[in-house]
């Protein structure tokens, strides 16, 4: 069948209708979207830095995966450059934790302490992989 096929379409469609029913006003329509961002300000947020960290950690994680996936995948060489290009990417991450800090009014330094008591509290005799493989199960 042709790219335009009415079968095809059929089914498109009837998957497009189903993504649309299952998705909330504020991510179909930007008054809804804005509203939305409104209600998180009066709540005591602030939506313009957690929109800049979340969507920044992940583009800039997505970046460092990128590097490391062609390292352990597709044969790239891990030079100097490559070292270089992760810290690079790494410190981008840096900066959109950064921006997630600010936007929850909590320090870099802060959000380590509370990692690493989350962290002794679920592996509180070194790392287990029975307790890690557990958190996943339940």
């Amino acid at each position: 069948m042709t790219r335009g096929a009415s079968s095809e379409n059929i089914v498109s469609k009837d998957y497009i209708d189903f993504v649309n029913s299952v998705t909330s006003d504020p991510s179909k329509n930007h008054i809804d979207f804005l509203d939305s961002l409104m209600i998180l300000q009066e709540q005591g947020a602030v939506p313009s830095r957690l929109l800049t960290a979340a969507l920044g950690l992940n583009g800039e994680a997505s970046e460092f995966s990128e590097i490391v996936k062609k390292c352990i995948f597709q044969g790239k060489e891990y030079s100097l450059d490559t070292h270089e290009k992760l810290i690079d990417e790494l410190s981008d991450v840096m900066w959109y934790i950064a921006q997630g800090c600010i936007a929850l009014d909590i320090s870099i330094e802060e959000l380590m302490d509370i990692n690493m008591a989350k962290l002794k509290d679920r592996y509180p005799k070194g790392f287990d992989k029975g307790r890690s493989n557990a958190r996943y199960m339940e």
